[in-house]
């Protein structure tokens, strides 16, 4: 029998009661029930920014990947570059001296404007964990379009902020399907290199992970899916593994192993902040401000293009508006910001000479979550590391990709969790609603079911082989797919379609795109590493014969 027909008690005699109130997750970010919500949040104003009437060279709107790229590659080509974004700096710790919340103990600076939070495992058991905190421009944004909610970073970094940092280049004969007008020999004997390099990848140590406490979940995962055929492969990452060494041994502050991920990693992750970002703030030549957002773009009367700018609080109110000036702009806000500014523009006026293209190819790259419930003589650790390390192959025969996530709860759960990765064809688009004065995405949850049956490809032959079930309680009551939401956006302007073939907008010289919205749909992996490379081949492009 699997142990979610155990009646009262888990192996080690931990109650239901305790079991329910103690349990959260990385993916999930379940709160434990029942905490006292939050003190008020404190209000924080940018620092130095960028002024209005500033007439800027360039101006990067986001500070994810693709936009850290532009601004690095710009600076050292000696262009002085503006960034903006719309979240926080996330420099600044809170009142328990960590910048970022624990992922089990989501507070003001867990979401974005958000009165209560949205996680992606809404429920334990059957019980809704969701709980009120005070509206704040946090970290994450769970960000409801019609039918999906998709997930995305809010602050300086983007979305390496807030993910796992998996840093997967796709396999080379997966490549002409991912982006078919990108040369796949220049990408793998140069940019994916570049990129990898520069993001500081690295992989797990196989000895230590084959030791350590807080990958026995993983192990499992490994285990189980090799006894039903399937290829576990190490995935590599972005934590400083060593680090992660520390934190086991007990000489680091823990971090991965303080279950910190979704809401912020205090320690060991190495995001954007460390990585591009530094370096370009290194040049001298890049400035940013937090907490601005851009309205609108359009052409300016002496050349260039006027950039309405709304400069934000904490409670995500304008409380100062800037027109600046900009010889170039590169849309960098991310798959869904970039395609939503781009769509506005276009129907209102502003950018009107934007080709057809804007808005369509939007897809969620085929993600699907599950949970299965393992044999008591299965446990998964009460240790886990936030950080996933490793994930199953089924993409050639079946379709999909699983990370074996964790759900580190400091207690045992007898549950594998996963986060898989599929070939969902289907594709959205988002279009201007005139009466709502919003841009709307037309993605229907009925489109995940694609993405449903290529993840069982995987998990009911091993809940065969191993006689087990899928978990019936994590989001919702006797719902076993996460088929609600999306952590990889990707496409909404796509390359060589909305653009050139480097990212170049139709339409208007000295308009760029750089982010995911150039990416149609799926990457067959986690995407950061493939919009990082990609950002890095064609700024090259840009400077070289736009500069």
């Amino acid at each position: 029998m699997s142990d979610i027909n155990q009646p009262s008690k888990d192996s080690r005699g931990v109650s239901r009661r305790r079991f329910i109130a103690g349990t959260g997750s990385i993916l999930g970010a379940v709160s434990l029930a029942g905490r006292a919500v939050a003190a008020p949040a404190p209000t924080v104003t940018a620092a130095a920014s960028i002024p209005s009437g500033a007439h800027v060279p360039v101006l990067v709107v986001g500070t994810g990947y693709g936009g850290s790229v532009a601004a690095l590659r710009l600076a050292q080509a000696g262009v002085d570059v503006q960034m903006v974004e719309m979240g926080m700096a996330w420099d600044t710790p809170g009142s328990d001296g960590k910048i970022f919340a624990n992922t089990t103990s989501p507070d003001y600076r867990s979401y974005w404007l958000r009165t209560k939070t949205k996680q992606p495992l809404s429920n334990f058991l059957g019980f809704p964990i969701d709980r009120s905190i005070p509206r704040y421009t946090g970290i994450l944004d769970a960000e409801e379009m019609g039918q999906i909610i998709v997930y995305q970073g809010r602050g300086v970094g983007g979305g390496s902020l807030v993910n796992g940092g998996m840093a997967v280049t796709p396999k080379r004969e997966n490549f002409g399907a991912i982006l078919p007008s990108v040369n796949a020999d220049e990408m793998y004997s140069t940019y994916y290199p570049r990129a990898n390099a520069n993001l500081g990848v690295g992989l797990v140590d196989p000895a230590w992970f084959d030791t350590t406490d807080c990958y026995q979940y993983a192990r499992v995962g490994r285990k189980q899916a090799q006894r039903s055929g399937f290829p576990f492969v190490f995935v590599p990452d972005v934590y400083d593994w060593d680090y992660m060494k520390q934190e086991a041994a007990g000489t680091a502050p823990k971090s991965a192993l303080a279950a910190e991920i979704l809401y912020g990693n205090n320690y060991g992750k190495k995001s954007l902040q460390k990585t591009y970002l530094a370096q370009a703030r290194a040049t001298g030549r890049v400035t940013i401000s937090p907490l601005h957002k851009v309205t609108s773009v359009s052409p300016a009367a002496g050349g260039g293009y006027t950039v309405l700018i709304d400069e934000l609080n904490t409670n995500g109110d304008a409380t100062a508006s800037k027109t600046v000036t900009a010889d170039r702009v590169f849309f960098a806000a991310g798959s869904v910001g970039t395609s939503k500014l781009l769509v506005k523009l276009k129907a209102t006026g502003a950018l009107p000479s934007l080709n057809g293209e804007i808005g369509q190819g939007w897809g969620d790259n085929g993600n699907v979550m599950c949970g299965r419930a393992n044999h008591l003589w299965d446990p998964t650790g009460s240790l886990q590391s936030s950080i996933p390390c490793g994930g199953i192959d089924n993409w050639a025969a079946g379709g999909a990709f699983a990370e074996v996530a964790p759900l580190p709860t400091g207690i045992e759960t007898f549950a594998s969790f996963y986060l898989s990765i599929t070939k969902n064809p289907n594709r959205a688009r988002f279009s201007w609603n005139a009466a709502t004065g919003n841009v709307d995405l037309n993605w229907q949850t009925a489109w995940k079911q694609p993405a449903i049956d290529m993840a069982k490809s995987i998990f009911d032959k091993i809940n065969k082989k191993e006689g087990t079930i899928y978990r019936t309680d994590l989001f919702g009551t006797y719902k076993i797919w996460g088929d609600h939401l999306t952590y990889h956006p990707l496409g909404g302007a796509v390359l060589n379609k909305a653009t050139d073939n480097y990212g170049r907008l139709q339409g208007y010289s000295g308009l760029y795109v750089i982010d995911g919205a150039l990416i149609p749909g799926n990457t067959s992996v986690n995407p950061f590493v493939t919009i990082t490379a990609l950002a890095e081949r064609n700024i090259e492009k840009i400077i070289a014969t736009d500069l």
